[in-house]
């Protein structure tokens, strides 16, 4: 067993039996969860590195950790899981896992999974994250995009426009 999910306000713990384990509602999932709003396929918990990883799987009421809604990240032992509105307490040992030292870093949202490949690239101005200041800008300066003063239909024309 690499650890339990103990329900918040009472109930039968839920063994962690494998080291990827699909959450939803559907019989085929590794834990079951047999509420209407849990998505059919909610979640996926992986075990990596001795420690467990929370993704949501595009789930209709999310998931949170701690009270946070997220996409993906990791859950220390004692963390708060919330599928849909269902919170369970996560109970591991990282060190009887094969966790060796501090923990990883954690998955941040928005650093990775929230950026386009163009943006991975370098080839796409970051967006604004809200609560985050705005990227700074490139030496050149901003790129305007001009859609109404076209050369030919379908042709984009751009100026360059230094600070």
């Amino acid at each position: 067993m690499y650890g339990e999910l103990i329900p918040v306000g009472g109930g039968d713990p839920i063994p962690l039996l494998k080291k990827s384990l699909l959450v939803g509602r559907r019989e085929s999932c590794d834990i079951v969860l047999r509420f209407s709003n849990v998505s059919a396929h909610h979640c996926q918990l992986t075990l990596t590195g001795g420690y467990w990883y929370v993704r949501d799987l595009n789930s209709r009421n999310g998931i949170k950790v701690n009270g946070v809604r997220t996409s993906e990240k990791r859950l220390d032992p004692g963390d708060t899981l919330s599928v849909a509105k269902h919170r369970y307490e996560m109970h591991y040992s990282p060190m009887d896992l094969g966790a060796v030292g501090p923990p990883p870093p954690d998955v941040v949202e928005g650093e990775i999974f929230g950026k386009s490949l163009l943006e991975r690239a370098g080839l796409e101005r970051p967006k604004q994250i809200p609560g985050k200041p705005p990227p700074e800008p490139d030496r050149y300066g901003e790129i305007r995009y001009d859609l109404d003063k076209l050369d030919k239909p379908g042709q984009i024309r751009f100026r360059n426009q230094p600070r």
